[in-house]
Formats: structure tokens, C-alpha cells, sequence
């Protein structure tokens, strides 16, 4: 399976430590004007990220308080609870939300920041049984999923 391939970015400075892990949101309004904002926004919305190098260049930033510096980032992995049968490593799969308990202790598992609903990704690891038991009682894997 090919490596996941990095992608240079810039983020606020604060955020700009080799291992944080954030999600892309959106474009700011603040960013309409700036002469940099392609480099600042050119990930995929509601994709999780991780920095893996930080880069020495700054620049002066609408939006975050002390400027924004460049960095390489790749698309992180994410823990997701699935069926077992689509918990085959390497296999693709669509992501579709059915579950609504935000309630249920494995909510934040079946629902994870940084997956889109409809969206195709990629099983990487198998990791086990759910951690907790589903409200609803289906059986469910953990695994590791990136996108496709």
C-alpha cells in the first residue's frame, strides 16, 4: 500500500508543533484578502491532519494571533467503530452514519471527528472488539480507517 504523501500548509503558529492533530474546518472570512490564503486552505474540510515537520517560514496572519508558519502535514488516522464484516485491512469502504445516541458511551468512536459521512476510506488496522458495548447492540470493530 503506498505511504501517505505529505502536503505543506500554514496554521497558526501556537498550533505549529510537530504531532498536533487538528481538523480542517473552512476557509475564514479574514482570509478573502490575504495574498497567502491558497496555502492556508488548501485541505479537504472536516479531514483530520497531523503535522509531521515543521518549516521555518512565517507569515503575518488576519486570523491567528501571532502569524501563521508553514508546515507538512498528512492526513491522520482515525479509530472508528465499524461492522466486522467490513473490517478487512487494506479493504475500502464507505462510511455512513446510522447511529444518532450521542448518549451511548462508543458514540465518539462510531461518529469520529474527522470522517465524513459518505465518504470512502481505507482500513488499515484491525484493532480489536469495541471497547464499549453499542446501545443497540451490534457487534462492532475497532479500527484504524484514512481516507481513500
Amino acid at each position: 500500500m503506498a505511504e501517505a504523501k505529505t502536503k505543506v500548509t500554514l496554521v497558526g503558529t501556537v498550533l505549529a508543533k510537530t504531532g498536533v492533530e487538528f481538523i480542517y474546518e473552512n476557509e475564514a472570512p479574514e482570509c478573502d484578502t490575504c495574498k497567502v490564503k491558497k496555502a492556508c486552505n488548501n485541505l479537504q474540510k472536516g479531514h483530520k491532519y497531523r503535522i509531521v515537520t515543521v518549516r521555518t517560514t512565517h507569515h503575518e496572519c488576519p486570523v491567528h494571533l501571532n502569524g501563521a508558519t508553514a508546515v507538512e502535514v498528512m492526513e491522520a488516522p482515525i479509530s472508528a467503530l465499524i461492522s466486522p464484516e467490513m473490517a478487512i485491512v487494506n479493504s475500502k469502504i464507505k462510511i455512513e452514519f446510522t447511529c444518532n445516541k450521542a448518549d451511548c458511551r462508543s458514540y465518539s468512536l462510531c461518529r469520529p471527528d474527522g470522517v465524513v459521512d459518505g465518504e470512502k476510506y481505507i482500513v488499515t488496522d484491525v484493532l480489536g472488539n469495541a471497547p464499549d458495548i453499542c446501545d443497540k447492540g451490534r457487534a462492532l470493530k475497532l479500527v484504524e480507517i484514512r481516507p481513500a
